[in-house]
């Protein structure tokens, strides 16, 4: 298992740098550039060359890619292409909220999705199967800012139960949370309901109640516990999901985190801070799929990686 997180990392390494190529060379494709976004437009071709010089923009591509990768080796983000602030603060302060947010969401989707992902297994091939499954597939199928318009209009601004934007308190977070968990919990019921279902035909358990036990403690200890490999995995694999989803519904609840800083930046074409939320988003990705490779096998000893 070590080889195999050390071979991991280094993998991880190769793919950064590969990542941080192509999010330079993207970012910096896009028409315009931040002095575009900001000048005035009565402003001298001299002053905007000023400018533009002040923030590095007339610079090779390769030697500014070499001062930021420079900057980065050293810890340092740079300075905000818009705000002039450290890019570095800023990702501080909305990362706290982004974590919140899809942490509370992440939770809230498992804790709907393993129960009724059971029932529907446990109930296969019925109404109530039928129901859910179908349930699950329009969950998948409707985007998150769909919801979201749907939720501010029923919740808050239909029975006035929710405010419909901004971050003073626990209450603000209902709404998002119940966006982002619609989408977690459908896709996760279904992989629960396959993993349960498969688990379920296996001939100890078939064993087990052709012994007397009683199918409830079938279903929802030994099917559900060894369908837990499944679920650890779908769960790591849809946190870039939730994280790209993320971008949407804080920038439609007015949530201060990462993704409405994401939307603003690409707005203003703040290259810094773009890259560099698009660098740790991909790093997350990376260190959020070891961890669900490690914690796969502390779920099912048979797994081994080699």
């Amino acid at each position: 298992m070590k080889k195999y997180i050390i071979k991991r990392i280094t993998t991880a390494v190769i793919l950064i740098f590969f990542i941080s190529v192509i999010n330079f060379i993207l970012i910096n494709l896009v028409p315009g550039d931040p002095v575009d976004m900001l000048v005035d437009p009565n402003m001298s071709a001299e002053s905007i060359r000023v400018r533009k010089e002040a923030l590095g923009l007339n610079d090779n591509p390769a030697v500014r890619y070499l001062k930021w990768m420079a900057m980065l080796l050293q810890g340092d983000f740079g300075y905000s292409m818009t705000t002039f602030a450290p890019v570095g603060e800023v990702l501080k302060e909305r990362a706290g909220a982004t974590l919140v947010l899809m942490g509370t969401a992440l939770i809230a989707g498992i804790a709907i999705a393993i129960p009724v992902g059971v029932f529907s297994a446990a109930n296969r091939f019925t109404k109530r199967d039928e129901i859910i499954t179908l349930g699950s597939l329009i969950g998948i199928s409707i985007p998150d800012f769909v919801f979201a318009l749907a939720f501010i209009y029923i919740f808050a601004v239909k029975l006035h139960l929710f405010p419909s934007s901004g971050r003073d308190g626990p209450i603000h977070l209902v709404l998002p949370v119940m966006t982002l968990a619609v989408g977690i919990a459908a896709n996760e019921i279904r992989y629960v309901r396959s993993a349960v279902i498969e688990t379920l035909n296996q001939d100890y358990l078939r064993t087990a109640a052709a012994k007397g036990l009683s199918g409830r403690r079938i279903v929802w200890v030994h099917a559900l516990r060894n369908a837990s490999t499944t679920i650890v995995s779908v769960t790591g694999m849809q946190f870039a999901t939730i994280l790209g989803g993320a971008v949407v519904v804080e920038q439609i609840f007015s949530w201060p985190g990462l993704g409405q800083l994401m939307y603003q930046s690409v707005v203003q074409r703040d290259y810094n801070t773009l890259m560099a939320i698009n660098l740790i988003s991909a790093i997350s990705v990376l260190l959020i799929n070891l961890l669900t490779d490690i914690i796969y096998t502390i779920a099912d000893p048979r797994v081994t990686y080699e």
